[in-house]
């Protein structure tokens, strides 16, 4: 059986550079605190009491399929999100978020994203401090 010959496809590249996925406009979060969503998470973050707590938090998201881009924009307007990258598999958005305290991650996590349509599941990795053991 003979194979059947490719088409070569010629390469076309756009002039026009498409904007980053990441670049979020300059836009605050207006209005008030939303209601706790009932949204699978998980917020992991060194003991209670511990003062090696970073300001920064990597969030993996997890949404319904089709969304992804309404759950990107709605992210992208508010401004403890720093990055945003939607990925292939799951998670199916990893974003990183700069805040205060541990506190403020969570009313971040578990009342803004927790309430944006689409979001399905979260699972937050609070960043710490490394700090270096003495020789032994």
């Amino acid at each position: 059986m003979e194979k059947p010959k490719l088409k070569k496809v010629p390469f076309s590249s756009s002039s026009k550079p498409k904007p980053p996925l990441t670049a979020a406009p300059l836009l605050r979060y207006i209005g008030g605190a939303m209601p706790s969503a009932t949204v699978p998470h998980t917020i992991h973050a060194p003991e209670e009491g511990l003062s090696l707590l970073s300001d920064r938090a990597y969030i993996m998201i997890n949404v319904l399929p089709g969304q992804t881009s309404s759950v990107v924009q709605a992210l992208a307007q508010i401004k403890e999100i720093k990055t945003i990258d939607p990925c292939w598999g799951k998670p199916d958005i990893i974003a990183v978020a700069e805040v205060a305290d541990q506190n403020a991650l969570t009313k971040l996590v578990l009342s803004r994203l927790h309430g944006i349509e689409g979001v399905v599941q979260t699972d937050t990795h609070m960043v710490y401090k490394l700090t270096e053991s003495p020789p032994r």
